[in-house]
């Protein structure tokens, strides 16, 4: 009889569904991986939460954002789709300021075909959250996207958290997925850390970092301002390793830690760095990724070094997920069984606030190639950061003629139209080798793969964007100091200058 009863147990037990894992991403934002597990000599040893993360996971060492902006990289990691392909790809558009219904003529609606990856997720089963922004560029109706989270307020027309609205995790407490009906219910969810914009400010007691104990890039002046600026980032992530350690804490606590997956990445590098957000080298468009969990294809303490994209963690989330693949995604599984290494990542830079620029990126296991489209406009054009200290600083050594020669032309000269740069060897990229006649064929591969995919993606960088967009984004920064000399370099706002001016 004893025999029986456990052939009869056995078979349910083998024929009983396995649990399908939680699923979390942690997402820093404006952080780039200045971290003990990404060799950082400098915070060796001072984020000891992630590096533990990784050498309990796996260790992504060349994953890259699709675009080092918040709204463009999250519209196109939240769909898994590159922004350029699907017209999200100007930073801060179809919106309005808060608490305004965004009109009919400003909302840029996906296709019907594309699904966000928690509205897939929430289709096959899983109880979805997002505890801080969203900051996507695309009109939607958040109740379908996220199970808890959605207030009135919060619903249809007004596009979700879509400001600096991210909570602050450093006293995480809110385990909102206990929330969920049923314990056995799966979850996926999305945590926000303050990272590069705020996290500086939550470094362990006697860890903080002196201005002076950080050397500053060949890039940049060696001044006070410059140095702070710089070694703040190196305190944000300290700080992040504070964030990220309260949330596994908080994990362990409700015992959700042994079955969650955890995906741990940035939108896109730091921000108190003037060539990082919002530029296509290396700082804004790496990124830190780490995989942990108990999962079969989660190798521990495994390292990799292919080139991985942010839209790779949309598939994988996916997969582990065991939601089927939809054939349009532009990502991968990490670890499915016919995961192909890539050759290139590609990158893309547009409108960000008021700022219009156009610039393309490919990386490659050597090289970054860079694309500048508006060459005749600096590094320094008018933009949201004109009032920051590390701007007036650099504007104030060029008046002065205290720059190098290198920096005066980098920051305020015209930019080169190709840019070039050798990674291993000169991995600040101050060497253009563009016109380096020994590696012409390299420059033409890069720029083929370029021209190739803006053709087969209809990139829709390539065409000019909406007056009624324009115009729009126009009437949000007219009024704010940083604006004042945006339209001497961008002429696309002199038609609104002039018809504001005829109506006064």
């Amino acid at each position: 009889m004893l025999i029986v009863v456990c052939a009869f147990s056995c078979a349910q037990n083998k024929n009983k569904e396995p649990k399908r894992p939680n699923i979390l991403w942690i997402v820093a934002e404006d952080l780039s991986p200045f971290m003990g597990c990404y060799g950082d000599t400098i915070n060796q040893g001072y984020t000891p939460i992630i590096d533990k993360l990784a050498s309990d996971g796996v260790l992504f060492r060349r994953a890259y954002a699709s675009a080092p902006v918040c709204s463009a990289s999250r519209s196109a990691f939240i769909t898994g789709k590159m922004q350029t392909t699907i017209g999200t790809h100007q930073h801060r558009s179809s919106r309005t300021t808060d608490g305004e219904i965004v009109p009919d003529e400003l909302r840029i609606n996906l296709p019907d075909s594309i699904k966000t990856i928690p509205e897939l997720m929430r289709e096959a089963g899983y109880f979805t959250f997002n505890s801080g922004k969203d900051d996507y560029n695309f009109h939607y109706d958040r109740r379908g996207l996220y199970t808890v989270g959605t207030e009135d307020n919060y619903a249809e027309g007004m596009n979700g958290w879509q400001g600096n609205r991210a909570k602050n995790y450093m006293s995480f407490t809110e385990n909102v997925w206990s929330s969920r009906p049923s314990k056995d219910q799966p979850w996926f969810g999305q945590i926000q850390i303050m990272g590069g914009k705020r996290d500086y400010k939550y470094v362990r007691e006697g860890e903080q970092l002196e201005d002076n104990e950080v050397p500053l890039p060949p890039y940049y002046p060696d001044t006070p301002v410059q140095r702070k600026s710089w070694t703040i980032h190196y305190n944000a992530n300290r700080g992040s390793d504070v964030a990220v350690e309260n949330i596994l804490n908080q994990l362990e606590a409700d015992g959700a830690l042994e079955n969650t997956i955890i995906f741990f990445f940035s939108d896109h590098g730091s921000n108190t760095s003037l060539r990082h957000k919002q530029f296509c080298y290396e700082g804004g468009m790496k990124v830190p990724l780490i995989i942990k969990g108990n999962h079969p294809s989660l190798q521990k303490g495994a390292v990799r070094d292919d080139l991985v994209s942010l839209l790779d963690v949309s598939a994988t989330t996916l997969a582990i997920g065991g939601v089927e693949l939809p054939k349009y995604l532009d990502g991968q599984d990490l670890f499915g069984k016919n995961y192909r290494n890539r050759n290139y990542v590609i990158g893309a830079r547009d409108r960000c606030d008021f700022t219009i620029d156009r610039i393309r990126t490919v990386v490659s296991e050597k090289y970054r190639y860079i694309k500048n489209y508006h060459p005749e406009r600096p590094m320094l054009q008018a933009s949201y950061r004109d009032t920051h200290a590390n701007v007036r600083d650099m504007k104030k050594q060029f008046n002065a003629g205290s720059l190098t020669p290198y920096q005066e032309q980098f920051w305020f000269g015209k930019r080169p139209h190709e840019e070039l740069y050798d990674l291993e060897n000169d991995p600040h990229q101050i060497n253009n080798l563009a016109n380096e006649p020994k590696l012409a064929s390299v420059l033409k591969e890069h720029r083929q793969v370029l021209d190739t995919w803006i053709k087969e993606t209809n990139d829709k960088g390539q065409y000019p964007e909406s007056s009624v967009q324009l115009e729009a984004t126009y009437n949000l920064w007219k009024e704010k100091k940083q604006f004042k000399n945006a339209a001497r370099v961008n002429p696309e706002y002199n038609q609104f200058i002039v018809k504001e001016n005829d109506r006064n």
